[in-house]
């Protein structure tokens, strides 16, 4: 069996696949624009992709292929509905990532609150500003609201816990019995539930999925009911988040962001990007790495390569995200 890797992947899991008996195709510069001739090329039966564009024009015209895999949790960069069109797996690699994410989300938290680059550019500059730094509310004590309570939103609770944050979940699916089996304190699971959360709340990260119906939820009425001075954490999806709203919201209450993730940011590893936010004092950026270390990276290729292997084994796609309709 054929498979493509349209990513950078990690070299144990590439000699696991060949191990399997797999001849593995590696090309990580492919994109949205060169994926169709490399797929008509070399015609493979499975793609794996990380951060790759998969849109519907390059599932369309493919006839090899019976799945995708994407080598993290989320798959909104795979046009999943033009996948099962065709019939073929969109498959994922759910809380390999999790600690990774978990760990980038607390980071953020601490550079809003001790603002860390701004402190490191000014020293770097050749200025002493204590008197400017030295204003930190400290987060032992601080209302932090999960919204979200998967796989990372708990990692960052055990996390946040461990620095005596007072850490609230909400979700549409948490119960007062699960909000304390993850150690947080049940904040409710409705709409208005959040909206109440969000004025009661110090720290507010977002730990949802891309989907449509979550697609703008952090919008002016969101950011509306935020404290003024609050901190705004997201590590899951750009789309999540009307980013004119956010910067708003920045301007008239005050609020500090952490992001790191964005609206129409690049499907490729590396090219030019500008986005207002990067533009703002109050804001600090990261590059959507949030599941890149080692660690998590070997996590995520022992499981790739686990889909792959149950698929020889069995022709079955696990970890499937679509519903698949006859090609």
């Amino acid at each position: 069996m054929r498979v493509l890797i349209a990513d950078k992947f990690e070299d144990s899991g590439i000699s696991a696949l060949k191990a399997a008996g797999c001849e593995v195709l590696v090309e990580p510069g492919l994109g949205p624009e060169t994926l169709p001739e490399a797929l008509g090329r070399l015609r493979p039966e499975v793609l794996i992709v990380r951060s790759t564009k998969v849109p519907s024009a390059v599932i369309s015209g493919q006839d090899s292929l019976k799945g995708i895999i994407r080598a993290g949790a989320g798959h909104d960069n795979i046009d999943s509905s033009a996948a099962s069109s065709k019939g073929v797996a969109v498959c994922n690699c759910p809380g390999m990532n999790a600690v990774a994410v978990a760990e980038l989300t607390m980071g953020h938290i601490i550079n809003c609150d001790r603002r860390l680059p701004a402190q490191d550019a000014e020293l770097r500059g050749g200025h002493w500003n204590k008197k400017e730094y030295a204003k930190a509310k400290g987060l032992k004590g601080l209302t932090l609201l999960l919204v979200g309570m998967g796989a990372i939103g708990r990692e960052v609770a055990r996390r946040a816990s461990a620095f005596e944050m007072d850490v609230v979940g909400w979700s549409r699916s948490l119960t007062p019995a699960s909000a304390r089996e993850y150690g947080v304190r049940f904040g409710g699971s409705t709409p208005e539930d959040l909206m109440r959360l969000l004025g009661e709340s110090d720290v507010v990260s977002v730990h949802v999925a891309a989907a449509p119906q979550t697609k703008g939820m952090c919008n002016a009425s969101f950011f509306g009911a935020m404290r003024d001075g609050a901190y705004f954490i997201n590590t899951a999806r750009g789309t999540l988040v009307d980013e004119a709203a956010l910067l708003e919201a920045v301007r008239s209450k005050g609020l500090r962001v952490g992001t790191d993730v964005y609206q129409n940011q690049p499907g490729t590893p590396e090219e030019a990007f500008q986005t207002p936010l990067a533009q703002n004092g109050s804001v600090f950026c990261s590059h959507h790495c949030g599941a890149s270390t080692d660690q998590a990276q070997q996590a995520v290729a022992d499981e790739t390569v686990r889909i792959v292997t149950e698929f020889l084994k069995t022709g079955r796609f696990i970890n499937m995200v679509n519903d698949l309709q006859p090609a």
